[in-house]
């Protein structure tokens, strides 16, 4: 090959060609290093002035009852509602100005003074046979209602138990009267509730406030309330108390008169809570609420007449059944409820001493 000789033009071509390719691509690097060049100050100045905003901590939050499949029904939103609804203001012609003003200001409450704490004693058995009965009341009386619902229906429990005209047991409040047909306390305990299998996280809420109350804790909106029902009846009794206040779908009364004042309410617990469940005996009668609301002293509200055992069953209604025992066991066995058969009947005892 004769490097003498002239290129051709082709040759020449693909030179220049080379050699643009090659400016070319040594401009693309120059670029590309004065862009790295210029870009990571900037980057760097506007993270060093970027606020560090604090991430609130993650909180877990317990679903509502009707936000809980399998424990709600239509309209159990209802009662999630604040107990106490605004005011609302209606346009109203001159004459129903009055009338209308009734309608749309919320009840105001006249519960009266707040109840004493009652602490629930004894023993081991006592207590947790208080928070049982306690915690099915609360279930079966208001599982669709709010906390303060249901700790209001706690408080009127305790009030009754501290009252001179009930049993001195949480059990023996709440299931007074339950072997009727008709005239015990709590609906609940004698219309077939209780074969109704309790929802976990229902009966679980419902022991929370159960187990505050029995340590102490006071509702103090419903004051010394003794009697309550629902916004679907209207008991015999319900005129002749002093209503209290609403909450939920439960209306709450006290006693007018000297049964309801605080100086009625003077008993403490002391245990001998009998065995929770349905009572045996059928024929007394708890005292009459038309007859008390007309008590003038203390000493007149243990002569009041019993109520009438043919009145139909109401929530939160007058019991009927007999006084469970007063006096705490001298052990922690448990007391034989009657119901057991003769060939069970010495289950768990030692057939030799060891």
């Amino acid at each position: 090959m004769d490097r003498t000789a002239r290129p051709t033009p082709q040759q020449l071509l693909a030179q220049r060609r080379r050699a643009r390719k090659s400016r070319r691509l040594s401009l693309l690097r120059r670029i590309g290093a004065l862009v790295a060049v210029l870009a990571v100050p900037a980057i760097a100045a506007e993270s060093a002035f970027e606020p560090q905003i604090a991430q609130a901590p993650a909180t877990t939050v317990e679903p509502m009852g009707f936000e809980t499949p399998g424990e709600s029904f239509p309209g159990s939103a209802f009662y999630y509602l604040a107990d106490t609804p605004p005011a609302i203001e209606v346009l109203a012609a001159p004459g129903e100005a009055a009338e209308v003003a009734d309608l749309a200001t919320p009840a105001q409450s006249i519960a009266g003074p707040a109840a004493a704490a009652l602490v629930a004693s004894g023993t081991g058995v006592d207590i947790m046979r208080a928070q049982e009965c306690l915690t099915s009341a609360i279930y079966y009386e208001a599982a669709s209602e709010s906390a303060a619902g249901q700790s209001a229906v706690a408080q009127v429990v305790l009030n009754r138990v501290a009252h001179s005209a009930w049993p001195s047991t949480v059990c023996g409040v709440v299931f007074q009267g339950s072997a009727r047909a008709t005239g015990c306390q709590f609906s609940f305990t004698c219309d077939g509730s209780m074969a109704r299998r309790p929802s976990r996280g229902g009966w679980e809420r419902a022991s929370r406030i159960a187990r505050a109350a029995l340590a102490g804790k006071v509702y103090e909106p419903v004051g010394l309330s003794t009697h309550y029902h629902t916004l679907a009846v209207s008991p015999y009794w319900a005129p002749s108390l002093a209503r209290t206040t609403v909450i939920g779908a439960h209306v709450f009364y006290r006693w007018p008169g000297a049964a309801g004042e605080r100086a009625a309410f003077a008993f403490r617990h002391f245990g001998g809570e009998p065995q929770p469940g349905r009572a045996a005996a059928t024929t007394a009668s708890g005292p009459d609420p038309v007859a008390l609301a007309q008590a003038t002293s203390l000493d007149s509200i243990a002569q009041a007449p019993a109520s009438s055992a043919a009145l139909p069953a109401a929530s939160g209604t007058m019991p009927a059944a007999p006084s469970p025992m007063a006096t705490p066991p001298s052990n922690d066995r448990l007391p034989a409820a009657g119901q057991v058969r003769s060939e069970y009947a010495n289950s768990g005892r030692w057939i030799e001493r060891p």
